[in-house]
């Protein structure tokens, strides 16, 4: 086979990334578009690459020391790529290749200037963009001078920023090769950047534009502030016109120079309106030829349009797919149960399979389509007033949406769609055995579907799965247990507002409700405080839980002076509790019980920081002090006019709430129980798989839906290339931040809070479980890496019933997500402790070991000096 190392443009598209990179493949594709100009020129192939790093032996010993480097190891990163640029700089190019290149510049004039461009394999793809990561040399003329700046753009793939880049994108350095672009260079009137989708917002509909005179190098570096147009439909709906002091030029004998703009020209557009308008069309047919939003370079040449470059916008969260036209209006899942990360395919079509609304999928995460809801007034109030006392932010931001002219049609009012609503609760008695029949009910549908699905497998488990979540719905929709979950929130909600109203008392029922009984997410974090209670007295079991380090440690505790008694201990928990974990919605994640090494700085944080017996007196320290807020309460009720019956009618939601509200978190457990059931069964056919040489690894299985694991249990055939496209995709997921609220038209809308009743500089949230504390912030976003001390108030992201185990050892909380009734509002509030959540950003604006101020009662934290 004859090695090509020199390509022309006009013979490269999109699926030659291989040979020539992102950047060359894109400018082959753009070559091949009717109607948009691309400057001529050549690739020098990736082929070229591989010889010149095979004539230095010592650039596979650096690129594996680089591998080997950690993360956060700047100096060591910054020397090495500094080592291997140097290495591939001084290899001299073989004859034959510079041969190659000179006849390619003698094609295309070899005389003429030209601009030299890095583009490596790993570059302007639809997951990774690396703009700005490699070097472009521009205005190069002479052979030797091309030839010099081609291995310069080999080198530059190991600059340092672009080292660093693919490690946060976890591309292996070693599978990376650079090809070089070479194409005659043009000399515009003015450059600039189109976004054929609003970078900011992430519309699609609304196209930017950015301008300035000369070469784009002026906008790229900084160097001005460029002309800003936005434009909407062939109408530019903004435009600011900068003064534009400088500008980058070429030099007639090669390089550029920045230069002054004549004063009576720095305040004129770079592009008339018309023009603005001609390349947003040129852009949406680039963007209609890759099929995504693009990042485009632009030069004015003339009054023509050439393109320089293409790249797919990777910051755009996606937009759930739709067989309609229509507008859509898409709610966030994950905010609702605490769940902002990725989800893996498996994961994903598994809730949808379960739950009980329609939900589509983008970016790794859930959304339901409230539109038809917000289109019919009666639904619209309704959804409002259900969203708006869940998280005012989702809230704020459907109502930021019913403001865009026309976006929502108002319809008459029909069935509503999207979310089920609140409506009315059937009456119901306070009686405790209400809740205790609930969870027997649930716990004898478990028990079946543990035993039946004991002996199914291949096709038939699948189908026996079908049939399991219809049983699993049924169980979730059961109208008791939503009048049982509505009773509690609604004595929660009528408590708050008649407290308030009477006597001036915010959110009364934080108190009234602690140590409500049948709260299984709490008894949960209690009951690993009496794990530690056997664990503390054994010095020697302490110490070697302090060195665990991987998942067989229950296996060795045996051998140890009261191991067995701490083995049976953490074995019976995850009997009852290991089923959990943190993003437990996702059946995917791993379960305690999986690893339960998970738990072990749980366990030593509260063997250290708790005496015995700490459960028992946290339980009954809050029922106290319920109880004596409820004879607070009702005393100061009787001196009111209508005392009497304003206490009789607080008492009977006293009894209501605590009656109700701790069976708020049993649902989810029940899902959850469920959840590692089915998972276990799928997990030991994914093994039966990988033995018969379907799969590669049982976790492969993850990256498939439901149906398509399905459907290679039957037909024992999997495609891998699809396996290795789900996993890129959803490490490029695991960058986007999920709006709360996203249309059609891929607005991002996050909602915001109308409040000025607050300290300045503080960080505004919900309040959700009151009162107020001063301590050190400890900002933690994985559970397993806590180091909390008594005083501790916890700051991260969002919490699910799994973080419940920490919430005994804190002071205070505060997370990024949440509304009054997630899971740890709920939590907070059953343990006492002050807590604030919605806060946007915390855990980026609030520093770990700072001094902070929770005030849960007002929804607010203060950063203290």
């Amino acid at each position: 086979m004859i090695e090509q190392y020199v390509l022309d443009l006009q013979e490269v598209d999109e699926t030659r990334v291989a040979d020539v990179g992102g950047k060359g493949a894109h400018l082959g594709g753009l070559s091949r578009i009717e109607g948009i100009r691309v400057p001529a020129g050549f690739c020098v192939t990736t082929e070229a690459f591989r010889r010149i790093v095979a004539e230095a032996e010592s650039v596979d010993e650096q690129l594996e020391q680089l591998s080997r480097l950690a993360p956060d190891d700047r100096e060591g990163i910054r020397t090495l790529s500094a080592q291997i640029r140097r290495t591939i700089e001084e290899i001299a190019i073989p004859g034959d290749l510079a041969a190659e290149i000179t006849r390619a510049l003698d094609r295309h004039g070899e005389r003429a200037a030209y601009a030299v461009r890095s583009s490596a394999t790993a570059e302007d793809l639809p997951t990774a963009s690396f703009a700005g990561q490699q070097d472009t040399y521009l205005n190069v003329m002479g052979v030797q001078a091309v030839l010099q700046q081609v291995s310069r753009c080999w080198a530059s793939l190991f600059t340092e920023r672009a080292v660093a880049y693919r490690r946060r994108n976890g591309i292996d350095h070693r599978t990376v090769r650079m090809a070089v672009v070479v194409q005659r260079m043009v000399f515009p009137h003015a450059a600039g950047v189109l976004f054929t989708a609003d970078p900011v917002t992430g519309n699609r509909k609304v196209s930017t534009v950015d301008a300035g005179f000369g070469l784009g190098e002026a906008l790229v570096s900084g160097l001005v502030n460029p002309d800003a147009f936005r434009v909407r439909q062939d109408e530019i709906v903004s435009k600011v016109i900068a003064a534009k002091q400088r500008a980058v030029h070429a030099l007639p004998t090669g390089g550029t120079r920045e230069v002054t703009i004549d004063p009576d020209r720095q305040e004129q557009p770079a592009l008339t309106d018309a023009q603005v308008v001609r390349l947003v069309r040129l852009g949406r047919r680039i963007e209609a030829h890759f099929g995504r939003p693009q990042d485009i370079e632009w030069c004015l040449v003339g009054d023509g349009f050439q393109i320089v470059q293409s790249r797919p916008i990777t910051t755009l969260f996606p937009i759930p797919e739709s067989d309609d036209e229509e507008n859509h209006v898409y709610v966030s899942v994950g905010h609702q149960q605490m769940m902002t990360d990725p989800m893996k395919p498996l994961g994903l079509s598994m809730w949808q399979l379960t739950a009980m609304a329609p939900m589509h999928a983008a970016g790794g995460r859930l959304f339901v389509d409230v539109a038809r809801r917000l289109a019919s007034p009666a639904g619209r109030a309704g959804l409002l007033d259900m969203m708006g006392k869940g998280d005012p932010l989702v809230r704020d931001a459907l109502e930021t949406v019913l403001a865009h002219d026309d976006f929502i049609p108002s319809l008459p009012d029909g069935g509503p769609g999207g979310l089920p609503g609140r409506g009315a609760s059937a009456p119901i008695e306070t009686d405790p055995a209400i809740v205790t029949e609930l969870i027997e009910r649930s716990r004898a549908s478990i028990s079946a579907l543990e035993h039946d699905i004991r002996s199914k497998s291949g096709p038939a488990l699948f189908d026996f799965l079908l049939e399991a979540f219809e049983e699993h719905k049924r169980v979730l929709s059961d109208p008791l247990s939503m009048q049982v979950i509505m009773a509690g929130m609604e004595a929660t909600w009528w408590l708050n507002d008649k407290l308030r109203e009477w006597l001036g008392e915010k959110n009364a029922a934080d108190t009234l409700t602690l140590s409500a009984p049948d709260n299984i997410t709490s008894e949960m974090g209690l009951a690993l405080l009496d794990v530690a209670d056997v664990i503390r007295p054994h010095p020697e079991v302490v110490a070697f839980l302090q060195g665990v380090q991987d998942e067989g440690f229950l296996d060795d505790l045996a051998k140890l002076a009261g191991g067995t008694e701490a083995r049976d201990a953490i074995e019976a928990y995850l009997d009852r509790y290991g089923m959990r974990c943190v993003g437990e919605i996702d059946i995917t994640r791993p379960r305690w019980r999986e690893r339960p090494a998970t738990l072990v700085p749980v366990i030593l944080d509260n063997v250290r920081i708790f005496e015995p017996g700490a459960a028992e007196r946290r339980f009954e320290q809050g029922r106290r002090r319920a109880q004596e807020k409820e004879q607070d309460v009702l005393s100061r009720l009787r001196t009111l006019p209508d005392g009497d019956q304003k206490a009789d009618e607080t008492q009977q939601m006293i009894d209501r709430v605590r009656t109700f509200i701790g069976y708020r978190e049993y649902p989810k457990y029940g899902i959850i129980t469920r959840y590692f059931v089915y998972k276990q069964a799928l997990l030991e056919e994914a093994g039966r798989l990988v033995q018969a040489g379907v799969l590669r690894e049982r976790e492969d299985s993850f990256y498939l839906t439901f149906q398509e694991f399905h459907d290679v249990a039957r037909s024992h055939q999997v495609d891998d290339r699809l396996i290795q496209q789900r996993k890129d995709a959803f490490r490029s997921y695991q960058g986007l931040t999920p709006p709360r609220v996203l249309t059609s038209d891929g607005e991002a809308v996050t909602g915001a809070y109308r409040r000025d009743d607050v300290p300045a500089g503080a960080l505004i949230g919900l309040p959700v479980s009151a009162g107020t504390i001063e301590g050190r912030a400890r900002v933690i976003l994985d559970m397993a890496e806590a180091d909390l001390e008594a005083g501790d108030i916890l700051v991260t992201t969002f919490t699910d019933p799994s973080w419940s185990p920490l919430f005994v050892g804190i002071a205070g909380l505060v997370t990024e997500v949440g509304g009054q009734m997630t899971h740890g509002a709920v939590i907070a509030r059953e343990y006492g402790l002050p807590a604030v959540v919605g806060v946007e950003q915390a855990t980026r604006l609030i520093r770990d070991g700072l001094r902070i101020r929770v005030h849960g009662t007002d929804g607010y934290v203060e950063l203290l000096p």
